[in-house]
Formats: C-alpha cells, sequence, structure tokens
C-alpha cells in the first residue's frame, strides 16, 4: 500500500457539504473586498485567503494572484508578505511538478524570513524543502533541513520568549516519518510519527491529530498489521468529519480503500474509492479525485470488470493532465497499458506503457519502469513477439534486483540508525546519572567539610575522586564491551547472510541447470544461470564483511601478511571466515566451493604456513 501521507501545505479551508454555496459567496466577497480595498498589508492577507480557496480549483488563476501578493508586498516594502509570495509561488511549481523552480522561490523565501528573524516562516520553509527532496529523492538532503528544525526546538527558549512559533513542530517528525516511509524503514517511521502524534496532542488540534492518525495508519498497513491501520484510518477519518474537513477525510478514504484493496477485500475497497471521489467532487480537489480514479480502476480489474477499469484509468489521466501533473500520469499509463493487453488492443497498449518507460527511466523512477518492462514484456508474449518479449523482461528482472539490493542496504541502514540513536540515548541517560551522582556527593562533601575540617575533607575528597575514576573506567569498559558484542553480532549475522544467500543461489543454479537439459530452448536458462554465476562471485559482499571483520577483529589482516607474506588474497578469507569460528559448511557456502575444496584449501594453507601434523590450524588463527 502506497502511503498517502497529508502534508500541512496542503491543508485547505473547512468545507462541508452543505457549505459549498456559502463557499462561493465567501470568495465573491473576500474579491469585492479585495477591489476596493487599499494598498495595505491587509490587502495581501485577503489576496492569502483567496488563494486559499481557489487553491486545488483554480491553479492558473491563483498564479497570477501570487504574483500580485508578491508585487504588492514589493511595492509597499512588507518584507514578511514577500516571504509567504514566494512560499506560494513554490508550493505552485511544486503541484506541477516543476521542482527546481520550486527549490528557487522556496530559498528565496527562507531567506527572506531568516533576516527578518521569522522562526515560523523558517520552520515551514524547511518543512517545504524536505517535501520537495523526498520527491526528488534526495532523502539525506530532506533529512538535514527537518533536523534543523528539530536543533532550533531543542533550543527554543534562547531563540524566543513565546514558543507558538514552534506550535506545530510536530509537523516536522511528521514529514520526517514520510522520509523513511519512502525508505521502508517503517520503524522509524512509526518512531517518528508517534513523536508528532504527541506533539500534536499538545496543540489540542484535532486536526493535526488526524494527521499523523492517518500516516500512522499507513505505516501500519504497510507491516501488514490490518486490523491496527483501519483503527487508526477510521478515528482519522472521523475527526476530519467531526470538523468538516473534507479535502483531508478524502485522503482518509484514499488509505481506507487501500488498506482494503491490500486485504483483498475489493467491493469494501471500491466501496470507499467511490465514497472519496464523491467527496472529492463536492470540494473541487481534483489531484485527489484523480488518485480515487485510478485506485478504483485497479479495483475494477481485481473485480475483473475491464471496461470500467479502462474507463476509470482514463478519468485520472484526463485530470491529472489538465493539472499538468506529468508524473502522477505513470500509474494510470501503466495500468490502463495492462488492460489493453488484455482486452487484446495491443496498438493502445505498446502507446501506453512506451510512455511509462520512457519517463520513468528519464527521472530515474525504477519501480515505475520495472514495472513497465514487465507489463510490455507481457504484451509482446500475446503479440508472439518472443524475441521483444525476452529483452524487456531482462530489463524489468534487472530494474527489479536494483530494487531488491536498494531494499536490503535500506534495512541495513534502518538497524544501524536504530543502533546509534539507541546508543546516544544510553549514553545520555549514563550522564544525566553521572551528574544527578556527583550532586550527591558534592552535598555530602559540603557537610563533611563543615564536620570534619579541612584534612578530613581533602581526604574524603581524593577518595571521592578514585572511586569516580574508577566509576568512569567501569562504565567506559561496559559501553566498549556493549560496542564489541554488537559488531560481534552485527558481523556474524553478516557472515550467515553471506552463506544462506550463496546457498540458495546455488540451489537455484541447479535446478536451472536441470530445466535447461530438458528444456529445447536453453538460452533463457543459459542467461539466468550466468546471472547467478556473476551474484555468486560478487565482490560487493565480501568488502561489506571485511569491513565489519576488520571493526571486530582489529590488525587481524595487516598481522597476517606481516607474519605470512605469501598468503595470497584467498587464502586470507578462508583465516578471517575460521577465525570467526565457523563450520566448514558455512565457509564452504560463503566462499562458494564444494566441502571437498574446503579441506583442499585447509591442507594447502597449513603447508604454506609450516604447520606440522601434530599442530592445529585453528589454533593458530586464533592466536593471530
Amino acid at each position: 500500500m502506497k502511503p498517502k501521507t497529508v502534508f500541512w501545505f496542503l491543508f485547505v479551508c473547512a468545507i462541508s457539504p452543505p457549505l459549498c454555496a456559502q463557499q462561493n459567496q465567501k470568495l465573491d466577497s473576500l474579491l469585492a473586498l479585495y477591489e476596493n480595498h487599499p494598498e495595505d498589508e491587509a490587502k495581501v492577507q485577503l489576496l492569502n485567503e483567496i488563494i486559499q480557496i481557489e487553491l486545488y480549483s483554480n491553479p492558473v488563476k491563483v498564479k497570477d494572484l501570487i504574483e500580485e501578493i508578491i508585487t504588492l508586498s514589493k511595492r509597499i516594502n512588507f518584507k514578511r508578505g514577500e516571504g509567504k509570495g514566494f512560499y506560494r509561488k513554490a508550493g505552485y511549481f511544486r503541484h506541477k511538478g516543476e521542482l527546481d523552480s520550486a527549490l528557487f522561490y522556496l530559498q528565496k523565501s527562507k531567506k527572506i524570513y531568516e533576516n527578518l528573524n521569522q522562526i515560523g516562516g523558517v520552520l515551514n520553509s524547511n518543512v517545504e524543502l524536505a517535501l520537495i527532496y523526498i520527491e526528488q529523492n534526495k532523502l539525506d538532503l530532506a533529512r538535514k533541513n527537518l533536523n534543523y528544525n528539530i536543533e532550533l526546538y531543542k533550543n527554543r527558549d534562547s531563540l524566543t520568549k513565546e514558543n507558538t512559533e514552534f506550535k506545530y513542530i510536530g509537523t516536522t517528525y511528521h514529514v520526517m516519518a514520510d522520509t523513511y516511509l519512502e525508505q521502508g524503514m517503517y520503524n522509524l517511521a512509526l518512531q517518528n510519527e508517534l513523536n508528532a502524534l504527541k506533539l500534536y496532542e499538545l496543540t489540542d488540534n484535532e486536526l493535526y491529530t488526524a494527521d499523523a492518525l492517518n500516516t500512522l495508519g499507513c505505516i501500519e498497513g504497510e507491516l501488514n498489521n490490518y486490523e491496527q491501520a483501519y483503527s487508526y484510518l477510521k478515528e482519522a477519518s472521523n475527526l476530519y468529519e467531526k470538523h468538516n474537513d473534507i479535502a483531508n477525510q478524502v485522503v482518509s478514504l484514499i488509505n481506507l480503500g487501500n488498506t482494503y484493496f491490500d486485504m483483498g477485500d475489493y467491493d469494501k475497497a471500491a466501496l470507499y474509492q467511490k465514497e472519496g471521489i464523491e467527496a472529492a467532487k463536492k470540494i473541487n480537489h481534483k489531484p485527489r479525485e484523480a488518485v480515487l480514479w485510478s485506485s478504483l480502476g485497479n479495483t475494477y480489474e481485481k473485480l475483473n470488470k475491464i471496461p470500467e477499469a479502462i474507463e476509470s484509468q482514463k478519468k485520472a489521466i484526463v485530470i491529472n493532465t489538465e493539472l499538468g501533473h506529468t508524473n502522477d500520469l505513470l500509474s494510470p499509463y501503466s495500468s490502463i497499458g495492462n488492460l489493453y493487453t488484455q482486452v487484446n488492443d495491443f496498438e493502445k497498449s505498446k502507446y501506453f506503457l512506451d510512455l511509462v518507460i520512457e519517463q520513468a527511466e528519464l527521472n530515474n523512477l525504477i519501480k515505475d519502469a520495472s514495472l513497465g518492462y514487465k507489463r510490455r514484456s507481457e504484451l509482446y508474449a500475446k503479440m508472439k513477439r518472443y524475441d521483444l518479449a525476452l529483452i524487456d523482461y531482462k530489463k524489468s528482472t534487472a530494474f527489479k534486483d536494483s530494487m531488491f539490493n536498494t531494499t536490503k542496504s535500506q534495512q541495513i541502514e534502518e538497524l544501524r540508525t536504530i543502533h546509534d540513536t539507541e546508543k546516544k540515548e544510553q549514553q545520555i541517560i549514563l550522564q544525566e546519572k553521572e551528574i544527578t551522582v556527583l550532586e550527591q556527593k558534592a552535598e555530602i562533601s559540603s557537610l563533611q567539610k563543615i564536620l570534619l575540617g579541612g584534612l578530613l575533607v581533602i581526604s574524603l575528597i581524593g577518595l571521592y575522586g578514585i572511586r569516580q575514576k574508577l566509576k568512569r573506567n567501569k562504565l567506559e569498559k561496559e559501553k566498549v564491551d556493549a560496542e564489541l558484542a554488537f559488531k560481534k553480532k552485527e558481523l556474524t549475522t553478516h557472515a550467515l547472510h553471506l552463506a544462506k544467500k550463496n546457498e540458495v543461489l546455488e540451489s537455484l543454479k541447479q535446478k536451472a541447470q536441470e530445466l535447461k537439459e530438458r528444456e529445447e530452448s536453453k538460452n533463457g536458462y543459459q542467461q539466468l544461470i550466468r546471472t547467478i554465476n556473476f551474484d555468486l562471485q560478487d565482490d560487493n559482499n565480501w568488502e561489506n564483511f571485511s569491513r565489519y571483520f576488520e571493526e571486530v577483529h582489529k590488525d587481524f589482516n595487516s598481522n597476517v601478511k606481516t607474519k605470512y607474506p605469501q598468503v595470497t588474497s584467498n587464502e586470507l578469507r578462508l583465516l578471517a571466515l575460521l577465525k570467526m569460528n565457523l563450520s566448514s559448511k558455512e565457509i564452504a557456502s560463503i566462499l562458494n566451493i564444494s566441502g571437498e575444496g574446503i579441506k583442499k584449501a585447509r591442507y594447502r594453507l597449513r603447508k604454506k604456513l609450516d604447520i606440522t601434523t601434530e599442530d592445529s590450524l585453528q589454533d593458530l588463527v586464533l592466536s593471530l
């Protein structure tokens, strides 16, 4: 289930179905006021209110109004209004997918807020910057801006007398959670979103609380905790309904539909998606209506209602085209291309799938590219163009392998981040305890100074210093031991992972070899065997293992090279695995050789190291 996190800058006025006419009346009143109002700061605010109403229904008009905010603010020297205008302009370009322009105007806005020392504007700009970097897949830059906000929050008492500017700091954690969602780091996403929920609850603003609940529902859905996901999403939807926030209730309906889709309950998924479409139409929220039409099309496909599915995807394409949201076209393009394959309309299918592949590769969208090639491969197979089908299948597999490797790297990075965070927290706790002990000892020392006199006090202070030094040494040793234990565990896990991976690949290779011998067409299987051989011989995994090994067994490799310069790199690998006390079977899997090969390698190594039959190779290695 793809998370559809509600970002703070998408919030619109709360509009209930009976209030649509009133909303139009409000717009007319604001426009009349604006026309007759003198040029001052209040007129800039009127423009902002008009933009808020027209934000999603009339983007062309909104662009002109934003330019008017900037021009008017410059004319009356209203710097804060000028900053708001550039901020709005950045948002306009972001929704159009023109991210470089969005970054340019957002930086201009942030600079103005910094010069005015307006912390709230800086906080908002950093969140918006993070959202743009997320879309560009520059997650490190996104987190850099968000961490800047967190540091400001930690030092808030020295920055401002009033903390009202930090009222919605929960939004920073809310978007931080999304950076981890993008990488599939669901545990870290969960931690940050729970932080956001806690901070939102302190504001007594139920709409922001609903946003956090909405994202928590997405995270639980990704973790396949569907009951908990439903609970969060339903509570969020109820809060939005309570406050007549139809725009964000639509997002909850999108996510509820996605949850039931992932559970395989397509009838309920369709109900929520249809309800969401009607709600989006009432407030004229075109982007979310497009998302819902595409989701409903996918649901209709699962229900085998192909004509209805095609019509739904067409509606999503029309809306996104009108809005100029290029990247949002990829999902309905891919789906409708696949649907046309099913009804044997090959020309239309190829047209849409070609568009997907071209756009995905241009923007380095690996997942979309992999799915596009896979579906075009299926199209070519149905057209009996097996040569082209095989080419596209290989490309799809290559992109899929890239996604798999990225996911594994992200999982390792998540574990490392969690470990580093816990380690820092433990250090803070230890420091706080040491401070408490020092304060208590200082009080006792003062009393003793009064009672026993100078000489006795000096003696006690000396004794106290010795005790504190011993205690610090003990804590430091415990910390080092804990870190070493963790690294050993990490090293063992990595080694066993290598063994298991090679064991599975070897099994796949044998099966492919058997199929190759039975089938008439051998080219595809030969390609598969070559791919597996390449992965079995891949040195990247060994480089990662060597890095972990050196952290645990420092200078082992250099000691071996110094004492036995004749040892080869392969023999050094064997020595490292022996140092870890791994079994011969595990070593054989990691090095991708047979059990008999391990025996021969050990024999040659004993001979090269000049070890007699009475001496143990294992004992020698452990002593190095």
